[in-house]
C-alpha cells in the first residue's frame, strides 16, 4: 500500500468518524455546543425592555415580613386577584400549585385550636363561614386567571384543558416531552380559571435552563406551557396551532423530524423538535418586579397593571424557587416564565435552523478534505494557515449568526473536527517524514559524511529515487599487488588489514563531502554531487585523492614499523586511483527487494579504466581530461592521449601530482613546460627530439618520472621500426583495463 493511499484512507477514516460522531451527537458533543452558546449569551445578553407588558408580582422577603409566614391564607391571593383585576390586568398567572385545601380556612384551622368551652361555642359559627378556597375560587371566577400545574412522572392525574389545540403535519404527541400525570390545583379552583399551563422546564446535564417547553404531553393529551397560556389569555385566543414535520411548507423528506413551530394567537414561536423554545435571557432587572405587599396596600399605580400580563411568584430565597441560566447562577423561577413571555412578544428568538447540522457536516467535509490535501502537498505550515482561517471563519460566522440572526450555529465541533483532521494529517506526514529520514540515515550513514546525511534527512526531496542523470565526479581506488599481499595473511589478518586501510580512506572521502558507493574486495568506489548538490565536486574528488596519497605514506610507515617489530618482511602497499568527471545515472539500482544507491554510465567505466592505468604510467592517481580542466588549482601533468578499454575516442589523461602550492612552484612550472614540449615532439613523430626531452624531464624530477618516460621511449623505439600511420594523432590504445 502506497503512502498516498494510506494517507487518504487514514484521513478519510477521520473525516467519516467526525461526521458520524456529529450525526450521532452524543451527550459530550451536545454539552460542548451548549456551553459555547452559553458563552455567547454572557457576552451579548438580550437587553431588558421595560415597555413590554409583562410584570411579576413578587412575594419577596419584605412581603413575607409584612404579611406573614408562608404559605399565606388563600384569601390573600383572592384579594391580590381582586386588586389586579380591578386595575385591568390582561392575564394573571400563578407560578404555584394549590393541590390541597387551605389549612387556614376557618373550619380547618379551628380543628387545631385548643378545645376550650369558648372554642366549642364559636366552632359551629366558624364552620358556617366560606372556606378560603371558596373565596379564592370566587375571585378566580371574576378575573383572567391562568393556573399552573407540574407535569410529573409520579402521578396519573390529568389537569383540565382550557384551550383547543390543532396541528398540521405529524402528530406532535410523538415529539413533545411526555409525562404520565401531573400535580394539579384543587378542582374547585381549576373550574373557574380561564387557563392552565405547565410550569415545567426540562433539566439539562448541569441543571442550567436553556430552553422552555411550549407544549408537554400528559397521558395522551397535549397541554400548553404556563407562559404560552398566559399569552393566549392576554390575546383572547382560544386555540393553539402546532406545525410539525410534514406540514405544508415544511421540508422533512418523509422523515418524522419533530415539532417546528407553535402559534399562540398572533405570535408564532419557532421550537426544537421536542417543542422547546431556546431562551435568550436578559439580566435580572428589578423594574419588572412589583412587590406583593405594595400591590395589596394599593401603592402600585393602576397604569402599572392595566393591560399587562401579571405573573405571581416568589423571589424569596427561603422558598427555594431559584434557577440557574446561562448568564446568571441564581434567578427566581417566576422570572423564567416572565422572560419566556417577553421573548415571544419581542420576537427575539434563538433557534437552531434545520440546515445548521447539514451545513456543519458539509463544512467539515469540504474544509477537512482541503486541509488534508494541503498537508500532503504544501506541508504543515501552509495547511496550518488554512486551518486557522477555517476555524476563525466558523467561530466568526457562529458569533455573527447568533448576534445578528438569532441562529445557533455550532463553532466547537467543526473546530475540533478540523483540528483532529489537521493533527492526524500532520502526525502522519511527520511520522512518514521521520521514517523517510531514518531510512535515508540508515541508507547513507555508512557511505556519506554525517553532516551530509543530516542535510539529506532534512531535505529528502533532494534524493530522487529511481534514477536521475547528474554531472558527477567518480573515484576508484585499488590495492596494487593485493594477491601477493593476501597470500601471506590469514583471514583474520587480512580482514584487519583491509579495515585499517579502508577506515582512513573512507574518512577522507566523507570529509571531502563524498559518497562511498561500495567496497569491492581491495577496491573502493566513491562519487561526488549525489545525492546532494556539490558545485565543487571535481575539486573535492581531487582533494580526496591527494589526501589518500598522503595517508598511504603514513600507513606504510606504520605498517613497516609493525612488520619490523614482529620480525616480518615489510611489503609496501601501493594504491592506484582513478578520477573522472562527467554525466552519469545515479539512483536506487537493483531489484524490488534488494537495491543500493549507486551510479552507472560510461564515465564510471572511464574512471575505473583510469585507475587501472595508474600502474602503466607509474603514478598513483590518474585523472580524466574533464576533471583536470575543471580544477585549475591542482598540479596536473598530462600523461597521454589514450583510448581506454571499451572506448573508441581518445581522451587526454593526467597525473595528479599536487595542490596549488606545487602548481605554483618554479620546478613544476619548468617541468610542465618541458613536458609539453616533449609531448608536442612525440605527437609530431619527431622521435629524436622527443627522446632527448624525455631524459631531460626525467632528470628534472629525480627519477620519479622514470616509468612514464621509459614507457614513451619504448614506444619511440617501436615506432622507429614500425612507424605509425600517416593519420596518427599521437593517441595510444590501452591494452588492459
Amino acid at each position: 500500500m502506497g503512502p498516498r493511499l494510506l494517507y487518504s484512507l487514514l484521513i478519510g477514516a477521520v473525516i467519516v468518524a467526525s461526521l458520524a460522531l456529529r450525526v450521532w451527537d452524543p451527550a459530550p458533543v451536545a454539552r460542548m455546543r451548549s456551553l459555547v452558546f452559553d458563552a455567547f449569551q454572557r457576552v451579548d445578553p438580550l437587553k431588558f425592555d421595560p415597555t413590554l407588558p409583562v410584570r411579576i408580582v413578587d412575594i419577596d422577603e419584605e412581603s413575607l415580613k409584612r404579611i406573614g409566614q408562608w404559605p399565606w391564607p388563600r384569601t390573600i391571593f383572592a384579594k391580590l386577584i381582586g386588586t389586579l383585576s380591578e386595575d385591568g390586568a390582561a392575564a394573571i398567572g400563578f407560578d404555584m400549585v394549590f393541590p390541597e385545601p387551605d389549612r387556614l380556612s376557618p373550619s380547618n384551622a379551628v380543628q387545631h385550636w385548643p378545645q376550650t368551652a369558648l372554642v366549642a361555642e364559636i366552632k359551629p359559627e366558624l364552620e358556617k363561614l366560606p372556606s378560603n378556597d371558596q373565596v379564592l375560587a370566587e375571585a378566580i371566577a371574576t378575573a383572567p386567571v391562568v393556573l399552573g400545574f407540574i407535569a410529573s412522572p409520579h402521578t396519573d392525574v390529568l389537569p383540565q384543558t382550557k384551550a383547543g389545540l390543532a396541528h398540521g403535519g405529524d402528530d406532535p404527541r410523538l415529539f413533545a416531552p411526555y409525562y404520565p400525570g401531573s400535580a394539579v390545583t384543587l378542582k374547585e379552583l381549576q373550574d373557574p380559571a380561564v387557563g392552565a399551563g405547565a410550569l415545567n422546564w426540562i433539566p439539562e446535564f448541569d441543571q442550567i435552563i436553556r430552553r422552555m417547553p411550549m407544549v408537554v404531553r400528559i397521558g395522551d393529551t397535549l397541554y400548553p406551557s404556563f407562559a404560552a397560556d398566559l399569552l393566549r389569555q392576554a390575546q383572547g385566543a382560544s386555540t393553539y396551532v402546532i406545525k410539525s414535520s410534514g406540514a405544508s411548507g415544511e421540508q422533512a423528506f418523509g422523515e418524522k423530524t419533530g415539532i417546528v413551530k407553535v402559534r399562540v394567537g398572533d405570535f408564532e414561536v419557532p421550537t426544537e423538535a421536542s417543542g422547546q423554545m431556546w431562551m435568550r435571557f436578559t439580566p435580572q432587572n428589578r423594574d419588572r418586579y412589583l412587590p406583593a405587599w405594595k400591590v395589596l396596600d394599593g401603592e402600585i399605580p393602576a397604569e402599572e397593571i392595566a393591560g399587562r400580563i401579571i405573573l405571581i411568584g416568589t423571589s424569596a430565597a427561603g422558598l427555594l424557587d431559584l434557577r440557574a441560566t446561562p448568564i446568571e447562577a441564581s434567578v427566581p423561577g417566576i422570572e423564567l416564565h416572565a422572560q419566556a413571555v417577553e421573548q415571544i412578544l419581542k420576537g427575539a428568538f434563538l433557534q437552531r435552523p434545520d440546515f445548521a447540522t447539514p451545513a456543519e457536516l458539509l463544512y467539515i467535509l469540504l474544509l477537512g478534505t482541503l486541509i488534508a490535501v494541503l498537508i500532503y502537498r504544501a506541508g504543515a505550515l501552509g495547511s496550518a494557515v488554512v486551518s486557522i482561517i477555517a476555524i476563525a471563519f466558523v467561530i466568526g460566522f457562529s458569533w455573527y449568526a447568533f448576534d445578528k440572526l438569532g441562529w445557533l450555529v455550532d463553532p466547537v465541533y467543526p473546530t475540533i473536527a478540523l483540528a483532529a483532521i489537521y493533527l492526524t494529517g500532520t502526525s502522519y506526514v511527520f511520522l512518514r517524514t521521520e521514517r523517510e529520514r531514518n531510512r535515508v540515515r540508515n541508507a547513507f550513514s555508512h557511505y556519506m559524511a554525517p553532516a551530509l546525511v543530516e542535510r539529506l534527512a532534512d531535505e529528502p526531496d533532494r534524493l530522487k529515487l529511481g534514477g536521475e542523470t547528474r554531472d558527477m565526479t567518480l573515484l576508484f581506488s585499488d590495492v596494487r599487488g593485493f594477491t601477493t599481499i593476501s597470500e601471506g595473511l590469514d583471514a583474520e589478518e587480512l580482514t584487519r588489514f583491509l579495515n585499517n586501510l579502508f577506515t582512513p580512506l573512507s574518512n577522507i572521502i566523507l570529509d571531502e563531502d563524498g559518497t562511498i558507493d561500495k567496497f569491492m574486495g581491495d577496491a573502493v568506489m566513491a562519487f561526488w554531487n549525489a545525492p546532494l548538490d556539490d558545485p565543487d565536486h571535481p575539486s573535492h574528488g581531487c582533494s580526496a585523492a591527494l589526501r589518500i596519497m598522503d595517508e598511504m605514506k603514513t600507513l606504510n610507515e606504520r605498517w613497516q614499523q609493525e612488520a619490523e617489530a614482529d620480525g616480518r618482511v615489510f611489503k609496501e602497499v601501493r594504491l592506484g586511483i582513478g578520477v573522472n568527471t562527467g554525466m552519469c545515472c545515479v539512483g536506487n539500482l537493483g531489484s524490488e527487494t534488494r537495491f543500493d544507491y549507486s551510479v552507472i554510465g560510461d564515465n564510471v567505466n572511464v574512471a575505473s579504466r583510469l585507475e587501472g592505468q595508474s600502474k602503466t604510467y607509474g603514478f598513483m592517481t590518474v585523472v580524466g581530461e574533464e576533471t583536470a580542466s575543471r580544477t585549475p588549482d591542482f598540479a596536473f601533468l598530462e600523461l597521454d592521449l589514450l583510448k581506454v578499454k571499451g572506448k573508441t575516442a581518445a581522451t587526454r589523461i593526467f597525473a595528479l601530482l599536487g595542490d596549488a602550492a606545487m602548481k605554483e612552484s618554479q620546478s613544476f612550472i619548468e617541468l610542465t613546460k618541458t613536458h609539453e614540449d616533449f609531448l608536442s615532439r612525440y605527437r609530431a613523430a619527431d622521435w629524436d627530439a622527443a627522446e632527448i626531452l624525455s631524459h631531460t624531464c626525467e632528470a628534472m624530477d629525480s627519477g620519479k618520472l622514470e616509468t612514464l618516460y621509459t614507457l614513451y621511449r619504448e614506444r619511440i623505439a617501436a615506432f622507429r621500426i614500425t612507424p605509425p600511420p600517416a593519420e596518427w594523432d599521437g593517441s595510444e590504445e590501452a591494452l588492459s583495463k
